[in-house]
């Protein structure tokens, strides 16, 4: 077989690889390693298969890698602990609990650094993802996961694919050929949805305030939630807009729909947007099929700091848990409980950084816990983990103003922060920042 074959030859292909997802865990041997790219390419059937094999005793010492998870897959339950391992890169509500019980592993790492860990540490010997129906040319696409599933492939000896015709194609994203597939199975389920959060007003504050920082003619980074959502409203009255991004979400869509974004100032990849992966509508999956207009590329280009450096104007916001004094942000833990991942966040504040004209928006209500708890913070909770260092940050955000940090210093970011926090715990933090001789 190979990639001149006719259509027939490869339906026939096609066919003497298309079985079951029990027939594609069958072949998996004791102590195999599988790869999972993001979110929708996990597929709850295999998952599932192998643990009915592990229930008859057949198969022990499986390791699963995946991220973002969107079904609530066996290895995360106790009773697979010790014969279904699993390692998760960045973590959803599926994984979360498992994860701080000590069922599931973490893989700490950056979201552009995940190709590579893949290729040169974890050398998976199985790759296993959901992607679109074989066109006539015999290629599967991997759809909304075009973020490592390249780094994954690299070392896989077996290729299992789930053929979901839900699964959107991605025209600019990575492809598998049926000549590559070592067993393949259908499903023609709905793939995984999820809906926009609705904008509260708080949200729309933030949203906002950022939008005007923005210029006519910038490239944006929106993370997921209700602040990135409120940005991506308030922007809409903006023109040539570009997008760029890690994850591409329906507030993006709705750009594109109302003209503010034509992509027409890029650098790279001008006239097209660009993400590592995407989650979110039904509507938005059907926008990113068989469209020329969007690339589903890897991470390891769409997140790299020097990669975000090239486009000018380049627009970042994430989130955060908490941010401390000296602008350390915490994102991804609550003190020592884990809660996601790292993620793009560091490298999209480096990226914006090294942009001409480039801005990076760490965004937050200013409290937690119903108003209770603030958000700014004399110092981390103990065990919190730095997503974003204090030497990168550039601008932090909540519903009472913009703080800026880059070329800030402490005494002055200090003040900054406390004017921004919620003024019920400005004289505390105030009081905090002098006890510890912070403030000048």
């Amino acid at each position: 077989m190979n990639l001149t074959s006719s259509k027939e030859e490869l339906l026939e292909l096609y066919k003497a690889k298309l079985g079951s997802a029990d027939d594609a865990a069958a072949l998996l041997k004791d102590g195999s390693v599988c790869g999972s790219d993001i979110a929708l390419a996990n597929s709850g059937m295999f998952f599932d298969a192998v643990a009915r094999r592990i229930d008859k005793g057949e198969l022990k010492n499986i390791y699963q890698h995946s991220l973002l998870d969107t079904y609530p897959a066996p290895f995360f339950e106790e009773q697979y602990k010790d014969s279904y391992h699993a390692a998760s890169w960045f973590t959803s509500g599926f994984g979360r609990k498992s994860c701080n019980q000590a069922i599931c592993d973490i893989m700490p790492a950056y979201y552009s650094d995940f190709p590579s860990l893949y290729r040169d540490y974890i050398q998976p010997d199985v790759y296993v993802g959901v992607v679109s129906p074989m066109d006539a040319h015999g290629y599967f696409s991997t759809g909304t996961a075009g973020s490592c599933s390249a780094g994954i492939l690299s070392s896989a000896k077996q290729i299992f694919i789930e053929v979901n015709p839900n699964m959107p194609r991605a025209v600019y994203g990575e492809q598998i050929h049926i000549s590559q597939v070592t067993a393949l199975w259908e499903n023609d389920k709905p793939i995984f949805t999820m809906s926009p959060k609705p904008i509260d007003d708080t949200s729309r504050k933030i949203g906002q305030l950022i939008a005007a920082e923005v210029p006519d003619g910038a490239c944006l980074q929106l993370g997921i939630g209700a602040i990135p959502d409120a940005v991506g409203l308030a922007l809409q009255s903006k023109k040539h807009l570009g997008i760029h991004t890690e994850m591409f979400t329906d507030s993006m869509i709705s750009l594109i729909e109302c003209g503010a974004v034509d992509n027409s100032c890029k650098e790279l990849y001008r006239g097209k947007t660009v993400a590592a992966f995407a989650m979110g509508s039904r509507k938005m999956y059907d926008y990113i099929d068989d469209n020329p207009a969007v690339a589903m590329l890897p991470v390891d280009f769409v997140n790299s700091p020097y990669t975000v450096g090239q486009l000018s104007n380049f627009i970042s916001v994430n989130a955060a848990i908490e941010v401390d004094f000296f602008g350390q942000v915490c994102a991804e833990s609550i003190g020592t409980r884990h809660v996601s991942g790292t993620g793009g966040h560091r490298d999209f504040v480096r990226g914006a950084l090294n942009s001409k004209g480039g801005k990076s928006f760490i965004a937050f209500t200013a409290t937690a816990k119903g108003g209770t708890e603030s958000k700014i913070v004399p110092t981390l909770k103990p065990g919190a983990q730095v997503s974003t260092g204090k030497n990168d940050v550039d601008m932090i955000v909540t519903e009472y103003g913009i703080a800026r940090m880059h070329g800030r210093t402490l005494s002055q970011r200090a003040k900054a922060l406390i004017a921004i926090a919620d003024p019920k715990f400005r004289d505390e933090l105030t009081f905090a920042a002098k006890k510890e001789n912070i403030i000048i």
